[in-house]
């Protein structure tokens, strides 16, 4: 067994004396290959000198070899950290501290800006606007139960005005949602009056796509209940909110129409904002635009939301805000907003 250590630390001195030798980290890689690694003289002594040990002096031979080779990794770890600590950094140091680089003297070129969608920024500017009056922002759930989109906005179950709609049902009797006036009955659920508030979100109706229908639409429902509210305040929101969205004074008529949650219920139409009222394609000659169903809200309504109507009235609208955004923005076709065509945004951003 003598012999066989004798070999082995023979096999160290030559490793060591070959690390010490390494000049650069290049040089010390391929001494660590040559003596540390699987196919190195290290290992082949010690397979030699296991072979030949006795079996009493084969665990000493071992334990030799593996603090013989425990040595010569302690030794290339340490000219490893001095060879690094010796290297000269690559360029002068970063100082976070300084201010960033401007993009002309760094030579980058802009991105593009993002922009967003259409449907975004007329609800943002929808929001802004009521807020501005007075009114509060409230959401509800997209998948409703057929009592609040249906039944509390007096349109029972046998009601011609469900053929009106044309909807998506659940298997579990639930909808998707057909208009955003559930949420008007869950906030006079909610909330005593007076009540001003208006409920942008996302539609859903069983429709034929084409260039003025979509079955994913948004809307913004809105609601105000007080005492000896009519018809002339509704009148009067009305034009103020068209003014701040188109920048004009608009010019704005009623027609009747039927709704099962108003009564009185009305057609709003404002004069074309692109003929001016003279008669153009996009209002089909007349020189108005219909905008929005709204009335005062129904008594059996008030009711469904736990409101007297004998001490309280109001009015409730419904826009589109697809319309809206089409009227605002030049848009034609209303398949575009959910096209996912990054040309479209940018024509209209």
């Amino acid at each position: 067994m003598s012999e066989s250590l004798s070999h082995l630390t023979a096999i160290e001195a030559e490793a060591r004396s070959a690390f010490e030798a390494a000049a650069d980290e290049e040089s010390l890689k391929a001494a660590k290959a040559k003596y540390l690694g699987r196919k190195s003289p290290l290992e082949a002594a010690f397979a030699e000198g296991i072979a030949k040990a006795p079996p009493a002096e084969k665990k000493a031979f071992g334990i030799a070899f593996n603090e013989a080779k425990k040595r010569l990794q302690e030794m290339v770890e340490a000219k490893e950290r001095a060879l690094s600590a010796a290297t000269p950094a690559a360029g002068p140091a970063l100082d976070v501290t300084l201010p960033a680089a401007s993009r002309e003297s760094a030579k980058i070129t802009p991105l593009p800006r993002g922009r967003l969608h259409p449907i975004t920024r007329i609800r943002r500017d929808v929001e802004q606007i009521f807020l501005s009056m007075g009114f509060g922002v409230l959401t509800g759930p997209e998948v409703e139960d057929d009592y609040h989109n249906f039944e509390a906005l007096n349109i029972p179950k046998d009601h011609p005005a469900r053929d009106m709609q044309d909807t998506f049902w659940l298997e579990d009797g639930r909808v998707l949602r057909t208009h955003t006036s559930p949420v008007q009955i869950r906030a006079m659920e909610r909330f005593r009056p007076p009540i001003r508030t208006i409920a942008p979100g996302r539609c859903f109706r069983y429709e034929a796509v084409d260039a003025t229908h979509e079955n994913t639409f948004y809307q913004v429902e809105g609601l105000y209940v007080d005492k000896g509210v009519s018809v002339a305040h509704m009148v009067a929101v009305m034009e103020t909110f068209l003014k701040a969205v188109f920048e004009t004074d608009p010019k704005v008529r009623l027609r009747p129409g039927f709704f099962p949650f108003v009564e009185p219920g009305f057609e709003l139409d404002m004069a074309c904002v692109f003929c001016k009222g003279a008669g153009c394609s996009v209002c089909k000659q007349t020189g108005w635009i219909e905008l929005m169903p709204c009335g005062l809200v129904h008594p059996n309504v008030l009711r469904a939301g736990r409101i007297d109507p004998a001490e309280w009235s109001g009015f409730a609208f419904g826009l589109g805000l697809n319309r809206l955004a089409m009227l605002k923005y030049g848009i034609d076709d209303i398949r575009l907003f959910l096209g996912g065509d990054l040309r479209f945004l940018e024509r209209v951003g």
